[in-house]
């Protein structure tokens, strides 16, 4: 009898002990998330879905972009911040050593935090995890951050996350009826000491994401004309790049 019992408790224990393990997936062993404590702290569910976007994400990034660094610190907090435009998530590539990205979610969102987590996470790891293959974060910086090299490499991370998630945010794109060619041409006639939150972020004209947008365009006609892909075109200097759109830098 005490034989049978205790054969039962083993497999009692094993059977736990496998539950356990599948419950909630762990980040991978290049992968280490934070989740940054606020007076808006994640929920178990929120945090759940986070590793499995972020675990899955980091996996198919990796196939595609073998120069993505080894191991990567993620760190996501909430904030109040309204960025709907982009699905109510944001993000940077804040160092290259050691590799680090930090992730915004609007508690502001319609539908909330797991509605966000749903809209705009996967499409921001793919764009912050494509600024470190190619060495592009706020410090540690592989290149010079002025606004034309800016513009392709934002474009490219930008075309980079559309290509592979299938996520298309309008805010990233020149609007329909403005010539693209000017804002590339205005972008490539900067000074090279231009400010950088005026051409990327907010004109005083009332544009927004100059940068983006246009590199979103230029990376894309690039594609077009040339017939490389993304993963081709990530493989070139942002001169290299435009040099294949027609353009001297």
């Amino acid at each position: 009898m005490n034989l049978f019992r205790n054969i039962i408790l083993i497999f009692l224990i094993a059977f736990l002990n496998s539950c356990n393990s599948n419950s909630a997936k762990t980040e991978s062993k290049e992968l280490n998330i934070e989740f940054k404590e606020s007076t808006d702290n994640f929920t178990e569910f929120e945090k759940e879905l986070v590793i499995e976007i972020l675990t899955d994400s980091e996996k198919e990034i990796r196939t595609l972009l073998p120069s993505l660094p080894k191991k990567i610190k993620v760190v996501m907090e909430i904030v109040d911040w309204d960025i709907d435009v982009v699905g109510g998530v944001t993000g940077r590539a804040e160092t290259n050593t050691p590799p680090l990205v930090m992730i915004q979610v609007s508690n502001k969102f319609p539908g909330g935090i797991v509605s966000a987590i749903h809209a705009g996470l996967r499409s921001t790891i793919y764009h912050e995890f494509h600024h470190l293959s190619m060495g592009w974060a706020i410090k540690d910086n592989k290149y010079i951050p002025e606004i034309p090299v800016a513009t392709v490499i934002e474009g490219l991370a930008e075309v980079f996350a559309e290509e592979y998630t299938k996520v298309v945010f309008e805010a990233n794109q020149i609007p329909k009826d403005v010539n693209a060619d000017n804002w590339v041409k205005e972008i490539l006639e900067l000074p090279k000491n231009a400010n950088y939150q005026t051409w990327m972020f907010q004109h005083p004209d009332g544009r927004t994401s100059i940068g983006y947008r246009t590199g979103n365009y230029l990376v894309k006609q690039v594609m077009y004309n040339s017939s490389k892909t993304i993963l081709e075109l990530s493989s070139l200097s942002p001169s290299g790049l435009l040099a294949l759109a027609g353009y001297s830098y």
